[in-house]
């Protein structure tokens, strides 16, 4: 997959993993524990949740992402975290 990410994209690919990193927070999870239940490396989930950082991802890994946090993907996509500004 190709990393490069248009510049509409590039907020959106940031808010997604501050939410997958406040999430898994809120469960108690730690990095390894989250990419072990996802089935990915922990310094791939550390890369999609680097703030300020922009790491495109698969569908797969958001649905797996997803399911090992027992959430809908769609909830992911839509999650807000306090004090965000989501664009229309």
């Amino acid at each position: 997959m190709g990393r490069d990410v248009s510049f509409d994209n590039r907020d959106r690919f940031i808010e997604l993993g501050l939410a997958i990193a406040a999430l898994r927070k809120m469960q108690g999870l730690s990095q390894e524990q989250l990419a072990e239940k996802a089935g990915i490396s922990r310094s791939h989930l550390s890369s999609i949740e680097a703030p300020g950082t922009v790491y495109p991802f698969s569908l797969e890994v958001l649905y797996n992402i997803a399911d090992a946090l027992h959430i809908r993907p769609g909830d992911l996509l839509n999650f807000t975290l306090p004090g965000s500004r989501r664009r229309p």
